[in-house]
């Protein structure tokens, strides 16, 4: 349900959020050799996301990306919403026009639960949660 740029910015910003601060900024390549993106196609996103103030930026020769405590406490779906939009939460998997309660898709019972469960987890989860999650040794963002 997640598209790629939005699963790539996802792992993008808990890099920063593991290994930048203030003090230390990441580069769109360092990050991308890291957890595996390619760095073009992750620096046009970190672009949208420090334009719409998720992550911070500075430029010049000790610039780059990095989060800071405000940064640390965006949800997820802020994220996602930043990147696509949330209308593909929407969207019929099977790609019908139409798909609700109402008029549902073969699948529609199936996934509706799962949509419901994934939109919670991605709005209540902030930066910090998930950081605390690959700390704890429980996730990881790159193999």
């Amino acid at each position: 349900m997640l598209s790629k740029s939005s699963a790539y910015a996802i792992r993008a910003v808990l890099y920063l959020s593991l290994y930048s601060n203030e003090e230390r900024k990441c580069s769109p390549k360092e990050i991308a050799d890291i957890i595996n993106i390619p760095a073009p196609f992750l620096a046009k996103i970190l672009q949208v996301l420090a334009k719409n103030r998720l992550i911070s930026s500075t430029k010049g020769r000790n610039g780059g990306f990095y989060l800071t405590e405000k940064n640390r406490l965006n949800s997820l779906i802020s994220i996602v919403d930043c990147i696509d939009g949330l209308d593909k939460f929407q969207e019929c998997l099977l790609g019908l026009p139409i798909c609700s309660n109402v008029y549902p898709c073969p699948i529609h019972h199936a996934i509706s639960p799962i949509r419901k469960k994934l939109i919670e987890e991605l709005t209540f989860k902030t930066i910090d949660d998930l950081t605390q999650e690959i700390k704890d040794g429980n996730t990881y963002i790159s193999l």
